[in-house]
């Protein structure tokens, strides 16, 4: 009995034993896969959780506070040189439609007593992004929903415009059911079906099929590159996997989407950003075909 208990209470051996083996690509991807399955990383993850305290707000794992004395350093940054901060976390909505039908709606739930509004002609453009409060439909000045940013794309000598609004992961659901209730989109246009999750079981044995190919991985790598699992990103923090993203209406053709965590954004804060910003950004050269 002894003899038998002493078998049953031996761990199993580690398949990656060597930190050599945990470092590889796969099991890297599969293992970052895993860890996202709560709460979503945003593309600068790995950077700040080296370097921050890390929190899990509004379903998402985001950096808090530095771990090093570097309040100064980021002081001298935003009045010398330039601090970039990641927003991606912030949800973007799309709004696909005629442009005075748009406008229409969207005056409903904006007032030109706060400042400006989605109608303004510098913001119209698309030349320029705007900022104001939104409120429930004819409920001004009460029922406030809350801040947001705005942008239009350039007109492109179609009728149909895009309007791409960012808010906070706090106040996406009350907009986005106010926008659907306005413009009447009922009917999902797509629903998002994700490709079934993997268990760890599985994971461990797509390892093993992969440590097992041989033991000169990289001559592998090329033609194998298929085998080589991609970052999975299944819906986002705000919304559920099994949820649409996207709604229609029948009567005015308005689209919404739900663009989060498919649009990034960066802020970028000092007297040098503009500078940075052209040193990084090169202008592609257009071809006529």
């Amino acid at each position: 009995k002894q003899a038998e208990k002493a078998v049953h209470q031996k761990k199993e051996q580690s398949k990656t034993k060597c930190r050599k083996a945990r470092r590889r690509h796969i099991n890297l991807v599969a293992e970052f896969n895993r860890r996202q399955r709560k709460n979503i990383w945003l593309e600068t993850h790995i950077w700040h959780a080296k370097r921050f305290h890390m929190v899990k707000k509004w379903g998402y794992c985001l950096g808090d506070s530095p771990t090093e004395k570097c309040y100064r350093a980021c002081y001298r940054a935003m009045t010398n040189h330039c601090l970039l901060q990641d927003l991606s976390y912030y949800c973007c909505l799309e709004l696909t439609g005629k442009e005075n039908e748009l406008l229409k709606q969207l005056a409903r739930i904006c007032s030109i007593d706060t400042g400006l509004t989605f109608e303004e002609a510098c913001c119209l453009s698309g030349r320029f992004e705007g900022s104001l409060n939104l409120y429930q439909a004819d409920r001004y000045p009460e029922d406030m929903l809350g801040p947001v940013t705005f942008i239009w794309k350039p007109r492109g000598g179609s009728e149909n415009r895009q309007l791409w609004i960012w808010m906070h992961p706090a106040l996406k659901q009350d907009i986005l059911r106010e926008l659907k209730a306005i413009f009447q989109c009922t009917e999902p246009q797509d629903i998002y079906i994700p490709e079934p999750v993997t268990t760890s079981i599985q994971e461990e044995e797509q390892m093993d099929v992969v440590l097992s190919l041989g033991k000169k991985r990289k001559k592998e790598d090329k033609e194998g590159e298929r085998a080589v699992p991609v970052k999975k990103i299944i819906g986002d923090g705000t919304r559920d996997p099994f949820q649409s993203y996207s709604w229609i209406s029948q009567t005015t053709g308005i689209v919404i989407s739900d663009r989060t965590m498919e649009i990034l954004r960066y802020r970028l804060i000092g007297p040098l950003s503009h500078s940075v910003l052209t040193e990084t950004l090169k202008a592609a050269s257009l071809q006529r075909v």
